[in-house]
Protein backbone atom coordinates (compact mmCIF):
# COMPACT_ATOMS: atom_id res chain seq x y z
CA UNK A 1 0.00 0.00 0.00
CA UNK A 2 1.04 3.70 -0.70
CA UNK A 3 1.68 5.60 2.26
CA UNK A 4 0.24 9.16 2.24
CA UNK A 5 -0.68 11.92 4.29
CA UNK A 6 -4.38 12.12 4.39
CA UNK A 7 -7.01 10.29 2.70
CA UNK A 8 -10.73 11.87 2.34
CA UNK A 9 -13.51 9.45 1.16
CA UNK A 10 -16.74 11.70 -0.38
CA UNK A 11 -19.79 11.73 -1.37
CA UNK A 12 -19.42 13.73 -4.04
CA UNK A 13 -15.96 15.34 -5.58
CA UNK A 14 -16.33 18.14 -8.39
CA UNK A 15 -12.99 18.79 -9.39
CA UNK A 16 -13.79 21.81 -12.02
CA UNK A 17 -11.72 20.60 -15.08
CA UNK A 18 -13.32 18.59 -16.64
CA UNK A 19 -15.89 21.29 -17.09
CA UNK A 20 -19.39 19.15 -15.75
CA UNK A 21 -17.68 16.28 -14.10
CA UNK A 22 -19.28 15.35 -10.82
CA UNK A 23 -17.67 12.13 -9.05
CA UNK A 24 -19.52 9.93 -6.66
CA UNK A 25 -18.03 8.28 -3.49
CA UNK A 26 -14.66 8.95 -4.70
CA UNK A 27 -11.83 9.54 -2.97
CA UNK A 28 -8.96 12.65 -2.38
CA UNK A 29 -5.05 11.90 -1.31
CA UNK A 30 -2.85 13.83 0.16
CA UNK A 31 1.01 14.15 0.03
CA UNK A 32 3.52 16.81 0.72
CA UNK A 33 0.59 19.19 0.60
CA UNK A 34 -0.11 18.26 -3.01
CA UNK A 35 -3.24 16.23 -4.57
CA UNK A 36 -1.57 12.83 -4.72
CA UNK A 37 -4.22 10.67 -6.63
CA UNK A 38 -8.67 10.46 -7.21
CA UNK A 39 -9.74 7.39 -7.24
CA UNK A 40 -12.89 5.41 -6.71
CA UNK A 41 -12.95 4.94 -2.80
CA UNK A 42 -13.23 1.07 -3.19
CA UNK A 43 -10.04 1.37 -4.36
CA UNK A 44 -8.58 4.16 -2.56
CA UNK A 45 -9.27 1.73 0.32
CA UNK A 46 -6.94 -1.15 -0.95
CA UNK A 47 -4.62 1.32 -2.20
CA UNK A 48 -3.47 4.00 0.41
CA UNK A 49 -2.62 3.73 3.67
CA UNK A 50 -2.96 7.29 5.50
CA UNK A 51 -1.68 9.18 8.38
CA UNK A 52 -5.47 10.84 8.79
CA UNK A 53 -8.67 9.14 7.31
CA UNK A 54 -11.71 11.16 7.12
CA UNK A 55 -14.89 9.97 6.55
CA UNK A 56 -16.89 12.81 4.69
CA UNK A 57 -20.05 10.51 3.21
CA UNK A 58 -22.92 13.26 2.79
CA UNK A 59 -20.25 15.88 1.44
CA UNK A 60 -19.20 17.09 -1.28
CA UNK A 61 -14.82 18.16 -2.25
CA UNK A 62 -14.65 21.31 -4.31
CA UNK A 63 -11.67 23.20 -4.74
CA UNK A 64 -10.76 25.89 -2.42
CA UNK A 65 -12.19 29.20 -3.12
CA UNK A 66 -10.82 31.87 -4.81
CA UNK A 67 -11.93 35.73 -4.06
CA UNK A 68 -10.28 37.40 -6.55
CA UNK A 69 -10.73 41.34 -5.36
CA UNK A 70 -10.14 41.85 -1.60
CA UNK A 71 -9.24 44.66 0.69
CA UNK A 72 -8.96 42.84 3.70
CA UNK A 73 -8.14 44.92 6.39
CA UNK A 74 -11.00 46.95 5.54
CA UNK A 75 -13.23 44.21 7.42
CA UNK A 76 -12.39 46.56 10.31
CA UNK A 77 -14.66 49.30 8.61
CA UNK A 78 -17.07 46.75 7.88
CA UNK A 79 -20.54 48.51 8.38
CA UNK A 80 -19.04 52.14 8.66
CA UNK A 81 -20.40 54.07 5.92
CA UNK A 82 -23.50 52.00 4.15
CA UNK A 83 -26.32 52.84 1.73
CA UNK A 84 -24.13 55.27 -0.14
CA UNK A 85 -22.80 56.02 -3.72
CA UNK A 86 -19.32 54.86 -4.48
CA UNK A 87 -17.45 58.58 -4.84
CA UNK A 88 -19.62 59.96 -1.44
CA UNK A 89 -18.49 56.88 0.29
CA UNK A 90 -15.04 56.60 -0.49
CA UNK A 91 -14.52 60.72 -0.17
CA UNK A 92 -16.74 61.63 2.40
CA UNK A 93 -15.96 58.31 4.92
CA UNK A 94 -13.25 55.61 3.97
CA UNK A 95 -10.50 58.14 3.03
CA UNK A 96 -11.01 59.91 5.84
CA UNK A 97 -11.02 56.91 8.01
CA UNK A 98 -8.66 55.43 6.55
CA UNK A 99 -6.67 58.61 7.16
CA UNK A 100 -6.79 58.11 10.83
CA UNK A 101 -6.52 54.62 11.68
CA UNK A 102 -4.75 53.08 9.05
CA UNK A 103 -1.31 51.60 10.42
CA UNK A 104 0.50 48.18 10.09
CA UNK A 105 -1.45 47.02 13.53
CA UNK A 106 -5.05 47.83 11.80
CA UNK A 107 -3.83 45.96 8.69
CA UNK A 108 -3.02 43.34 10.66
CA UNK A 109 -5.89 42.62 12.67
CA UNK A 110 -8.50 43.36 10.02
CA UNK A 111 -6.28 41.03 7.62
CA UNK A 112 -6.84 38.42 10.33
CA UNK A 113 -9.88 39.07 10.54
CA UNK A 114 -10.82 38.71 7.12
CA UNK A 115 -9.06 35.39 6.92
CA UNK A 116 -10.57 33.73 9.32
CA UNK A 117 -14.06 34.76 7.69
CA UNK A 118 -12.65 33.23 4.25
CA UNK A 119 -11.54 30.16 5.73
CA UNK A 120 -15.02 29.33 7.58
CA UNK A 121 -16.35 30.01 3.67
CA UNK A 122 -13.94 27.84 1.80
CA UNK A 123 -11.73 30.50 0.62
CA UNK A 124 -8.25 28.71 0.03
CA UNK A 125 -6.67 32.16 -1.58
CA UNK A 126 -7.52 35.26 -1.90
CA UNK A 127 -6.39 38.82 -4.23
CA UNK A 128 -5.37 41.99 -2.09
CA UNK A 129 -5.25 45.53 -2.67
CA UNK A 130 -4.41 47.41 0.14
CA UNK A 131 -1.78 49.66 2.35
CA UNK A 132 1.03 48.12 4.26
CA UNK A 133 1.06 45.08 2.14
CA UNK A 134 3.74 43.93 3.73
CA UNK A 135 1.72 43.14 6.80
CA UNK A 136 -1.04 41.40 4.76
CA UNK A 137 1.65 38.85 3.87
CA UNK A 138 3.04 38.39 7.26
CA UNK A 139 -0.42 37.59 8.42
CA UNK A 140 -1.28 35.31 5.43
CA UNK A 141 2.18 33.81 5.77
CA UNK A 142 1.29 32.79 9.70
CA UNK A 143 -2.03 31.68 9.10
CA UNK A 144 -0.92 29.26 6.38
CA UNK A 145 -3.35 30.42 3.67
CA UNK A 146 -2.94 31.41 -0.21
CA UNK A 147 -2.77 35.28 -1.59
CA UNK A 148 -1.67 37.49 -4.18
CA UNK A 149 -0.65 40.42 -2.13
CA UNK A 150 -1.08 43.79 -4.26
CA UNK A 151 1.82 46.25 -4.63
CA UNK A 152 -0.24 49.36 -3.76
CA UNK A 153 0.02 52.24 -5.96
CA UNK A 154 -2.09 55.64 -5.84
CA UNK A 155 -1.27 59.17 -6.54
CA UNK A 156 -1.96 60.92 -2.94
CA UNK A 157 0.57 60.46 0.06
CA UNK A 158 -1.05 57.72 2.89
CA UNK A 159 0.38 56.25 6.02
CA UNK A 160 2.11 53.45 3.66
CA UNK A 161 4.14 56.14 1.21
CA UNK A 162 4.56 59.67 0.05
CA UNK A 163 4.52 59.36 -3.75
CA UNK A 164 4.92 56.90 -6.50
CA UNK A 165 8.59 55.98 -6.42
CA UNK A 166 8.15 54.85 -2.70
CA UNK A 167 4.88 53.57 -3.56
CA UNK A 168 6.79 51.37 -6.32
CA UNK A 169 10.04 50.97 -4.52
CA UNK A 170 8.23 49.40 -1.61
CA UNK A 171 6.32 47.26 -3.56
CA UNK A 172 9.06 45.64 -5.47
CA UNK A 173 10.96 44.87 -1.80
CA UNK A 174 7.86 43.32 -0.91
CA UNK A 175 8.18 41.29 -4.63
CA UNK A 176 11.86 40.23 -3.64
CA UNK A 177 11.29 39.37 -0.62
CA UNK A 178 8.38 37.00 -1.24
CA UNK A 179 9.74 35.82 -4.71
CA UNK A 180 9.01 31.92 -4.57
CA UNK A 181 7.05 31.82 -2.03
CA UNK A 182 4.99 28.55 -1.56
CA UNK A 183 1.48 30.55 -0.27
CA UNK A 184 2.72 34.13 -1.25
CA UNK A 185 2.86 35.99 -4.65
CA UNK A 186 2.38 39.51 -5.75
CA UNK A 187 0.65 41.61 -8.17
CA UNK A 188 1.06 45.58 -9.11
CA UNK A 189 -2.16 47.01 -7.90
CA UNK A 190 -2.89 50.55 -8.72
CA UNK A 191 -5.67 51.60 -7.57
CA UNK A 192 -7.92 52.92 -10.70
CA UNK A 193 -7.38 55.29 -13.83
CA UNK A 194 -9.06 58.32 -11.83
CA UNK A 195 -6.41 57.85 -8.88
CA UNK A 196 -3.17 56.86 -10.60
CA UNK A 197 -1.48 59.44 -13.26
CA UNK A 198 0.10 57.95 -16.69
CA UNK A 199 3.68 57.97 -15.23
CA UNK A 200 3.16 55.54 -12.33
CA UNK A 201 0.97 53.25 -14.87
CA UNK A 202 3.50 53.66 -17.25
CA UNK A 203 6.44 52.65 -14.85
CA UNK A 204 3.75 49.78 -13.68
CA UNK A 205 3.99 48.34 -17.28
CA UNK A 206 7.19 48.37 -17.84
CA UNK A 207 8.05 46.34 -14.12
CA UNK A 208 4.54 44.18 -15.07
CA UNK A 209 6.47 42.67 -18.50
CA UNK A 210 9.94 42.76 -16.83
CA UNK A 211 8.74 40.32 -13.62
CA UNK A 212 5.84 38.76 -15.71
CA UNK A 213 3.74 40.35 -12.84
CA UNK A 214 -0.17 40.52 -13.07
CA UNK A 215 -1.76 44.58 -12.34
CA UNK A 216 -5.00 44.42 -10.30
CA UNK A 217 -7.44 47.55 -10.80
CA UNK A 218 -10.39 49.06 -10.61
CA UNK A 219 -11.80 49.58 -13.75
CA UNK A 220 -15.05 50.59 -15.22
CA UNK A 221 -16.73 50.71 -11.97
CA UNK A 222 -19.33 53.23 -12.51
CA UNK A 223 -20.76 55.58 -15.00
CA UNK A 224 -19.51 58.92 -12.90
CA UNK A 225 -16.39 57.35 -13.39
CA UNK A 226 -16.12 56.95 -17.31
CA UNK A 227 -18.29 60.43 -17.90
CA UNK A 228 -15.16 62.08 -15.17
CA UNK A 229 -12.41 60.68 -17.60
CA UNK A 230 -13.96 61.45 -20.85
CA UNK A 231 -14.16 65.21 -19.60
CA UNK A 232 -10.34 65.18 -18.04
CA UNK A 233 -8.75 62.77 -20.56
CA UNK A 234 -11.32 62.96 -23.83
CA UNK A 235 -11.47 59.30 -23.69
CA UNK A 236 -12.60 56.69 -21.82
CA UNK A 237 -10.56 54.63 -18.85
CA UNK A 238 -10.10 51.77 -20.98
CA UNK A 239 -8.90 53.26 -24.22
CA UNK A 240 -6.12 55.42 -22.16
CA UNK A 241 -4.98 52.61 -20.81
CA UNK A 242 -4.83 50.59 -24.20
CA UNK A 243 -2.49 53.46 -25.46
CA UNK A 244 -0.85 52.68 -21.94
CA UNK A 245 0.12 49.64 -23.13
CA UNK A 246 -2.06 47.85 -19.58
CA UNK A 247 -4.36 45.84 -21.76
CA UNK A 248 -2.76 42.69 -21.84
CA UNK A 249 -2.86 39.43 -20.59
CA UNK A 250 -1.40 40.22 -16.93
CA UNK A 251 -4.65 42.69 -16.53
CA UNK A 252 -7.13 42.07 -13.72
CA UNK A 253 -9.45 44.68 -14.77
CA UNK A 254 -12.17 44.59 -11.34
CA UNK A 255 -15.94 45.22 -11.67
CA UNK A 256 -15.95 46.50 -15.22
CA UNK A 257 -20.00 47.41 -14.92
CA UNK A 258 -19.43 50.24 -18.03
CA UNK A 259 -18.83 48.12 -21.13
CA UNK A 260 -19.12 48.69 -24.77
CA UNK A 261 -19.42 46.17 -26.62
CA UNK A 262 -16.35 47.19 -28.98
CA UNK A 263 -14.70 47.25 -25.37
CA UNK A 264 -15.77 43.63 -25.05
CA UNK A 265 -14.39 42.77 -27.92
CA UNK A 266 -10.78 44.53 -27.27
CA UNK A 267 -10.62 43.23 -23.78
CA UNK A 268 -10.87 39.39 -25.70
CA UNK A 269 -8.29 40.44 -27.88
CA UNK A 270 -6.30 41.93 -24.89
CA UNK A 271 -6.33 38.48 -22.94
CA UNK A 272 -7.02 40.75 -20.10
CA UNK A 273 -9.12 39.02 -17.41
CA UNK A 274 -12.04 40.63 -15.61
CA UNK A 275 -13.33 39.97 -11.64
CA UNK A 276 -16.47 40.29 -11.10
CA UNK A 277 -17.98 41.60 -7.63
CA UNK A 278 -21.81 41.55 -8.07
CA UNK A 279 -23.19 42.50 -4.62
CA UNK A 280 -20.55 45.06 -3.96
CA UNK A 281 -21.85 47.05 -7.57
CA UNK A 282 -25.11 46.19 -6.27
CA UNK A 283 -24.67 47.97 -3.00
CA UNK A 284 -23.25 51.06 -4.62
CA UNK A 285 -25.26 50.94 -7.25
CA UNK A 286 -22.23 50.94 -9.44
CA UNK A 287 -24.02 49.17 -12.81
CA UNK A 288 -24.26 45.40 -13.73
CA UNK A 289 -21.16 43.88 -15.41
CA UNK A 290 -22.17 42.27 -18.49
CA UNK A 291 -21.09 38.51 -17.72
CA UNK A 292 -22.29 37.14 -20.38
CA UNK A 293 -21.63 39.00 -23.23
CA UNK A 294 -17.72 38.54 -21.48
CA UNK A 295 -17.78 35.13 -21.33
CA UNK A 296 -19.35 34.57 -25.14
CA UNK A 297 -16.34 37.15 -26.44
CA UNK A 298 -13.98 34.24 -24.48
CA UNK A 299 -13.00 36.73 -21.72
CA UNK A 300 -11.50 34.76 -18.86
CA UNK A 301 -14.47 35.98 -15.68
CA UNK A 302 -13.55 35.78 -11.69
CA UNK A 303 -15.28 36.48 -8.93
CA UNK A 304 -14.41 38.38 -6.17
CA UNK A 305 -16.84 40.12 -2.78
CA UNK A 306 -14.36 42.90 -2.75
CA UNK A 307 -13.83 44.22 1.05
CA UNK A 308 -16.21 43.85 3.36
CA UNK A 309 -16.78 47.79 4.17
CA UNK A 310 -18.63 48.05 0.91
CA UNK A 311 -20.34 44.28 0.80
CA UNK A 312 -20.68 43.87 3.75
CA UNK A 313 -19.12 40.06 3.57
CA UNK A 314 -16.52 38.03 2.00
CA UNK A 315 -18.92 35.23 1.61
CA UNK A 316 -18.15 33.61 -2.01
CA UNK A 317 -20.73 31.42 -1.35
CA UNK A 318 -23.21 34.31 -1.95
CA UNK A 319 -21.58 35.74 -4.71
CA UNK A 320 -21.44 32.66 -6.47
CA UNK A 321 -25.51 32.62 -6.14
CA UNK A 322 -25.40 36.67 -6.83
CA UNK A 323 -23.39 36.25 -10.08
CA UNK A 324 -25.58 33.79 -11.63
CA UNK A 325 -28.98 35.26 -10.64
CA UNK A 326 -27.67 38.66 -11.53
CA UNK A 327 -26.41 37.45 -15.13
CA UNK A 328 -29.49 36.05 -16.22
CA UNK A 329 -31.49 38.96 -15.48
CA UNK A 330 -28.88 41.10 -17.28
CA UNK A 331 -28.66 39.09 -20.02
CA UNK A 332 -32.65 38.27 -19.83
CA UNK A 333 -31.91 34.46 -20.65
CA UNK A 334 -32.00 31.92 -17.87
CA UNK A 335 -29.08 29.78 -19.33
CA UNK A 336 -26.65 33.10 -18.91
CA UNK A 337 -24.50 31.65 -16.27
CA UNK A 338 -25.19 28.15 -15.20
CA UNK A 339 -24.01 27.14 -11.91
CA UNK A 340 -20.91 24.63 -12.98
CA UNK A 341 -19.86 28.44 -14.73
CA UNK A 342 -20.06 30.39 -11.37
CA UNK A 343 -18.72 27.43 -9.36
CA UNK A 344 -15.81 27.77 -12.07
CA UNK A 345 -15.65 31.57 -11.68
CA UNK A 346 -14.94 31.21 -8.32
CA UNK A 347 -12.02 28.45 -8.39
CA UNK A 348 -9.92 28.03 -11.84
CA UNK A 349 -10.87 31.18 -13.48
CA UNK A 350 -9.38 33.18 -10.45
CA UNK A 351 -6.44 31.53 -10.65
CA UNK A 352 -5.88 31.78 -14.07
CA UNK A 353 -6.46 35.22 -13.51
CA UNK A 354 -3.56 35.29 -11.16
CA UNK A 355 -1.45 33.05 -12.86
CA UNK A 356 -1.82 30.17 -10.55
CA UNK A 357 -3.85 28.02 -12.32
CA UNK A 358 -0.96 25.36 -12.47
CA UNK A 359 -1.20 25.07 -8.40
CA UNK A 360 -4.17 25.49 -7.49
CA UNK A 361 -8.16 26.23 -8.84
CA UNK A 362 -9.32 22.86 -9.33
CA UNK A 363 -8.61 18.99 -7.94
CA UNK A 364 -6.59 17.62 -9.98
CA UNK A 365 -3.38 15.24 -8.93
CA UNK A 366 -0.16 17.61 -9.06
CA UNK A 367 -1.53 20.36 -7.73
CA UNK A 368 -1.64 21.80 -4.75
CA UNK A 369 -4.30 20.56 -1.95
CA UNK A 370 -6.47 23.57 -1.47
CA UNK A 371 -9.78 21.97 -0.85
CA UNK A 372 -13.12 22.33 0.85
CA UNK A 373 -15.74 20.18 2.06
CA UNK A 374 -19.06 21.12 2.42
CA UNK A 375 -21.99 19.51 4.13
CA UNK A 376 -24.93 18.27 1.67
CA UNK A 377 -26.69 16.26 4.57
CA UNK A 378 -28.94 19.07 6.34
CA UNK A 379 -32.76 19.50 5.05
CA UNK A 380 -32.33 22.61 3.34
CA UNK A 381 -30.04 20.83 0.51
CA UNK A 382 -32.79 18.07 0.07
CA UNK A 383 -33.48 15.99 -1.90
CA UNK A 384 -30.37 16.55 -3.75
CA UNK A 385 -30.64 15.56 -7.76
CA UNK A 386 -27.19 18.24 -9.04
CA UNK A 387 -24.90 18.81 -6.39
CA UNK A 388 -23.54 21.74 -8.50
CA UNK A 389 -27.14 23.41 -8.61
CA UNK A 390 -27.26 22.59 -4.85
CA UNK A 391 -24.11 24.26 -4.13
CA UNK A 392 -24.58 27.74 -5.70
CA UNK A 393 -28.21 27.77 -5.10
CA UNK A 394 -29.53 26.41 -2.18
CA UNK A 395 -26.03 26.20 -0.26
CA UNK A 396 -24.36 28.52 2.30
CA UNK A 397 -20.98 29.20 3.60
CA UNK A 398 -21.93 28.00 7.20
CA UNK A 399 -21.89 24.22 5.53
CA UNK A 400 -18.04 24.60 4.78
CA UNK A 401 -16.88 22.41 7.36
CA UNK A 402 -13.57 21.75 6.50
CA UNK A 403 -10.87 23.60 4.61
CA UNK A 404 -7.03 22.72 3.50
CA UNK A 405 -4.65 24.78 2.19
CA UNK A 406 -1.79 23.08 0.49
CA UNK A 407 -2.22 19.90 2.40
CA UNK A 408 -2.32 22.21 5.82
CA UNK A 409 -6.13 21.34 7.67
CA UNK A 410 -7.05 25.20 8.51
CA UNK A 411 -10.43 24.51 9.40
CA UNK A 412 -11.18 21.28 11.16
CA UNK A 413 -15.06 20.16 11.60
CA UNK A 414 -16.26 24.35 11.73
CA UNK A 415 -12.68 25.14 13.68
CA UNK A 416 -10.06 27.54 12.70
CA UNK A 417 -7.10 25.74 13.32
CA UNK A 418 -4.08 28.93 13.17
CA UNK A 419 -6.04 31.68 14.13
CA UNK A 420 -7.94 32.43 17.41
CA UNK A 421 -11.59 33.30 17.15
CA UNK A 422 -12.51 34.47 20.30
CA UNK A 423 -8.79 36.71 20.06
CA UNK A 424 -9.88 37.73 16.91
CA UNK A 425 -13.68 38.93 17.93
CA UNK A 426 -11.48 41.19 20.81
CA UNK A 427 -9.61 42.88 18.59
CA UNK A 428 -12.57 43.74 16.45
CA UNK A 429 -14.25 45.18 19.60
CA UNK A 430 -11.53 47.30 20.63
CA UNK A 431 -11.20 48.72 17.03
CA UNK A 432 -15.04 49.36 16.82
CA UNK A 433 -14.73 51.56 20.07
CA UNK A 434 -11.96 53.41 18.60
CA UNK A 435 -13.41 54.37 15.20
CA UNK A 436 -16.83 54.76 16.77
CA UNK A 437 -15.54 57.85 18.49
CA UNK A 438 -14.14 59.12 14.71
CA UNK A 439 -17.21 58.39 13.15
Amino acid sequence: MEHIDTLIHARWLIPVEPDGTVLEHHSLAIKDGRIHAIAPSTEARGRFHAAVTLELDEHVLIPGLINAHTHAAMSLFRGLADDLPLMEWLTQHIWPAEGAWVSPQFVRDGTQLAMAEMLRGGVTCFNDMYFFPDETARAVEDAGMRAAVGMILIDFPTAWAANAEEYLSKGLALHDHYKGHPLISTVFAPHAPYTVSDGPLERVRILADQLNVPVHMHVHETAHEVQEAREKHGERPLARLEKLGLLTPQLLAVHMTQLSDEEIAACARAGISVVHCPESNLKLASGFCPVQKLMRAGVNVALGTDGAASNNDLDMFSEMRSAALLAKAVAGDASALPAASALRMATLNGARALGLDEDTGSLRPGKAADIAAVYLGDIETQPLYHPVSQLIYATGREKVTDVWVAGRHLLKERVLTTLDAAELKTKAAAWQQKIRKYD
